[in-house]
């Protein structure tokens, strides 16, 4: 799975370079106050135990590390606490475990839970939504269902990242703020990858352009290569041969992009550079000539 490698983090300064991560969400123990300090601006509020050995229930379950020991701890959990808020926290964790594990059918089935008992949970919606992108193909007879489900998740996730995101004690604003931003690109990026997969090529571009605004200091590479192939797509149907040539010129600066920010012989760096290649190929462009070397001094 894309973007996962920062999943065990609460809050990251972006999607691929993660600041120093936070402790993960903690409920607060039975009894404890929840109260936002005055001015503050309103936060959602975390789930709470409401009672003592409950709050240690959750603490035993939450301390598994290993991603299917926390999916049995949680289902052991809800099982003995039905009504327990603290259940979303463990299923979040546990779908948090599958994404560094890269395992997309559990990120899927432990994002589905968090949903179920949070639906607006922005992390677990974007989750779901992401798998569902990158794992849906032509031949799934679900297929056009499970793309409509996937931009349906997206697009709600991006009506409650402002609203439903549960602050960790201690997050700076700018933490914070690093955090919304890279949900919005990860949702943008997931509703452009099913757009593109269903040949809606210019709406794709909107959406890869603004998955890469939301973080513009570290855009992913391959929402740049994307934007590239969205714009060639468009440039291929294009029957006027001015603008046509206009659009493989903008595809190859955003192509060249994504070939300057990864490395050769990597599973981005290699199609970023065949991309680039090819809209060179078709708008004549020249490869950038080698720096010629100083000759010997007499």
């Amino acid at each position: 799975m894309k973007k996962t490698a920062v999943i065990s983090c609460i809050l990251t300064i972006a999607i691929w370079l993660p600041v120093q991560c936070l402790p993960q969400s903690q409920p607060p123990a039975a009894g404890q106050s929840t109260a936002t300090p005055a001015g503050a601006p309103a936060a959602k509020r975390p789930p709470q135990a409401k009672t003592q050995p409950e709050y240690d229930a959750w603490k035993t379950a939450a301390a598994n590390t290993d991603p299917a020991a926390l999916e049995k701890a949680a289902d052991d959990f809800a099982t003995k606490y039905p009504d327990s808020e603290l259940r979303v926290l463990l299923y979040k964790n546990a779908m948090r475990s599958y994404q560094n594990a890269n395992n997309a059918e559990k990120i899927e089935a432990m994002g589905r839970k968090v949903i179920a008992l949070d639906p607006d949970d922005p992390e677990a919606l974007v989750s779901v939504a992401e798998v569902i992108s990158e794992k849906t193909r032509d031949t799934d007879i679900d297929k056009d269902q499970r793309y409509a489900e996937g931009i349906k998740f997206a697009q709600k996730s991006l009506q409650t990242i402002d609203t439903d995101v549960s602050v960790p004690a201690g997050a700076t604003q700018q933490q914070v703020d690093a955090y919304k931003a890279s949900l919005r690109s990860r949702a943008y990026s997931a509703i452009g990858s099913i757009e593109y997969n269903q040949n809606n090529f210019a709406a794709a571009q909107g959406d890869f352009q603004k998955a890469i605004d939301a973080v513009p200091n570290d855009p992913y590479a391959l929402d740049v290569l994307h934007l590239a192939l969205s714009i060639d797509k468009q440039a291929t149907a294009e029957t006027d041969r001015d603008k046509q040539r206009a659009m493989y010129a903008d595809a190859l600066k955003v192509a060249n992009r994504a070939v300057d920010m990864t490395k050769e012989n990597t599973p981005l760096g290699t199609p970023a550079r065949h991309e680039r290649d090819r809209l060179q190929q078709l708008i004549g462009a020249a490869a950038p000539a080698p720096t010629a070397s100083q000759p010997p001094k007499n």
